[in-house]
């Protein structure tokens, strides 16, 4: 038997859409009031909860609530979804204000994986209960700016402490890159390389606890 469960919950946003969300609960006592919202990869390239079950079900074994959701357009959530992740940045929103007022939550972690990355990051601010971010393969490269460019000023800008995790062969994103943005970011800002791996490896269920790991330590130094 598993030492957490799942429960499903629809949660509705400000513009009436309605996202299919999952709560992964330790059976244990949890540890705190602290809550770990997870957002997924980009939507149009087939990014869903599913592929954060892993990470979510490992932070629940260690003791902390996480809740994964499907993005507008996405799985059995209603909506359509965007190109630029604009749109998501409610789905973020209502998703931490459900996790307040039905898990009990004082604080929130976003965790925001690929695609999902740049649209927590401009959700931060946003929230009230949010002490801080981890990224997992923000794409800041050239090439993903195009879509995501106008995503990077909201988290570059946070105060919040933030976690930046990359592969050093990110497709996206340089090691060079990566540095360059975080030079000139506000605030507390951590970064942790895994070396030879690729985007769409560390997002891989392989990284699952090494990534479950790297966001326990984070929580850690809140």
């Amino acid at each position: 038997m598993s030492n957490y469960t799942v429960e499903s919950s629809t949660v509705e946003t400000s513009d009436g859409v309605k996202l299919h969300t999952r709560a992964f609960k330790p059976r244990e006592e949890i540890k705190d009031n602290l809550v770990i919202v997870l957002v997924h990869p980009y939507s149009v390239l087939g990014g869903c909860q599913a592929l954060l079950k892993g990470i979510a079900a490992g932070l629940a074994d260690k003791g902390y609530s996480a809740v994964t959701f499907d993005m507008r357009g996405v799985g059995r959530s209603t909506g359509r979804a965007s190109i630029t992740g604009f749109a998501e940045i409610k789905d973020v929103i209502a998703v931490s204000k459900w996790v307040t007022e039905n898990l009990s939550a004082n604080r929130i972690l976003l965790v925001g994986s690929s695609a999902g990355a740049p649209i927590a990051g401009s959700a931060v601010d946003e929230i009230e209960k949010v002490v801080g971010y981890v990224s997992l393969g923000y794409p800041f490269g050239m090439t993903a700016s195009i879509l995501f460019g106008r995503h990077h000023k909201a988290i570059l800008q946070s105060q919040k402490p933030k976690l930046f995790v990359m592969g050093t062969r990110d497709g996206f994103t340089s090691v060079k890159q990566l540095n360059n943005k975080l030079s000139s970011a506000a605030g507390r800002n951590e970064m942790h390389l895994i070396e030879g791996v690729s985007h769409f490896q560390m997002e891989g269920p392989a990284y699952d606890a090494q990534m479950v790991n790297l966001i326990h330590e984070f929580i850690a130094s809140l």
